[in-house]
């Protein structure tokens, strides 16, 4: 059986439709909607990305990944880690012994990140594959079963002092490892001080001088992108995969939904509604009207692509209003909507629902001190 993947687009050529193989630049990485086609690239924006392998000898199997070319490459990378580990005999879930009946460490790996593959978002599994890299890396250990605490300990060193790892991150990839071990059975080997310890930073918002001078500088269309990012709280994928049915003009809402087509869906697969302002509603509307009738997404690439470069576009924004682009990203315009919500009265449960956390936790974060003129009025007034 051939335990190989690969990827393929099927375009429009003289001789009708063709599984084409993708074009690479000289690192390795997807040329977007570049094929080979009789030893030449050609551009070729139709059609989709497609997986394709043999099962059973012979059968070839094929399944489509959409038109968007990083996203095909992320399905592409996830299939060909699933193949790796069906070829080393770990299929996802299986835990692989050998003859002295141990677990291996390096089998266990490749079961569990089998199964993640299965379950998770690509982050997540990019994520768990970093941290149990890592964890193979410093870990001496051959088999599931030896790992001790002093293992974890020399992991923790390892991220801090050979990885340089910020202390958060030091963190992540501790509690990926931890919930690795977890799955084969080990539990209960590290003590709570054990773990890496990180301060956690107040999140950062806009002032109001910062953004009047974004937006100054801003055009009539960026200023849109980035009023909608401040207005509604939304991650940059949900904003990237926003479609213009998610927006009611007239009741003034926005959700974000799961999107089969594009085989995207939102973070933790929570759909939710989010209120916006009239101003910006009916600019939306505008902008809706005078749109391509032909597309689904609300800001799209002129091919019907999501838009991925929303963070270039503001450094550059910032940039040509004179100010520091490393203190211009796209979260901090989440974090300012979650805390202006917040010191405007908003009760935490409903600005975790606008914001599509889990745990009320992470609201909680945004819990900052106001800094407004009105607040030090009050302050004035109440030491008169």
């Amino acid at each position: 059986m051939n335990k190989s993947v690969n990827l393929t687009k099927r375009v429009q050529t003289p001789t009708g439709l063709r599984y084409c193989t993708v074009a690479r630049s000289s690192n390795g990485r997807i040329k977007a909607h570049y094929v080979i086609i009789d030893g030449r690239e050609e551009h070729h924006p139709e059609g989709s990305y497609y997986l394709d392998w043999y099962e059973d000898g012979d059968k070839r199997q094929r399944r489509s990944v959409g038109n968007n070319a990083l996203r095909a490459e992320a399905e592409y990378r996830q299939a060909e880690q699933t193949f790796a580990a069906k070829a080393a005999g770990a299929k996802a879930g299986l835990k692989i012994v050998d003859e002295s009946g141990q677990v291996r460490l390096s089998d266990a790996v490749t079961s569990y990140l089998a199964e993640i593959q299965l379950t998770k978002k690509p982050k997540t599994l990019a994520a768990y594959t970093t941290a149990l890299d890592y964890f193979m890396e410093s870990c001496r250990k051959q088999y599931v079963v030896e790992i001790e605490r002093r293992d974890l300990l020399e992991f923790a060193a390892f991220l801090r002092e050979d990885k340089e790892q910020a202390p958060r991150s030091c963190w992540n990839k501790f509690a990926n490892v931890m919930s690795f071990l977890k799955a084969h059975g080990v539990r209960g080997i590290v003590k709570k001080n054990d773990w890496p310890s990180y301060t956690e930073e107040e999140p950062e918002i806009y002032e109001e001088t910062e953004l009047k001078k974004l937006f100054d500088a801003c055009d009539a269309e960026e200023r849109l992108w980035y009023d909608f990012f401040l207005m509604t709280g939304e991650r940059e994928q949900e904003a990237m995969y926003t479609y213009k049915s998610d927006v009611n003009c007239d009741a003034c809402v926005v959700r974000v939904t799961h999107k089969p087509d594009r085989e995207w869906t939102p973070k933790a697969y929570k759909e939710r509604e989010i209120p916006i302002p009239k101003k910006l509603a009916a600019r939306l509307k505008t902008w809706i009207a005078e749109s391509d009738k032909s597309c689904k997404l609300l800001f799209p690439t002129s091919g019907c692509n999501p838009k991925l470069d929303f963070l270039d576009c503001l450094k550059a924004v910032a940039e040509r209003a004179k100010l520091d682009k490393d203190e211009f990203y796209l979260h901090k315009f989440r974090a300012t909507f979650a805390t202006r919500c917040l010191w405007a009265g908003v009760d935490l449960r409903t600005v975790q629902l606008w914001m599509g956390h889990t745990d009320l936790q992470s609201t909680m974060r945004y819990l900052k001190p106001s800094r407004s003129k009105h607040v030090q009025e009050k302050v004035n007034e109440i030491f008169a």
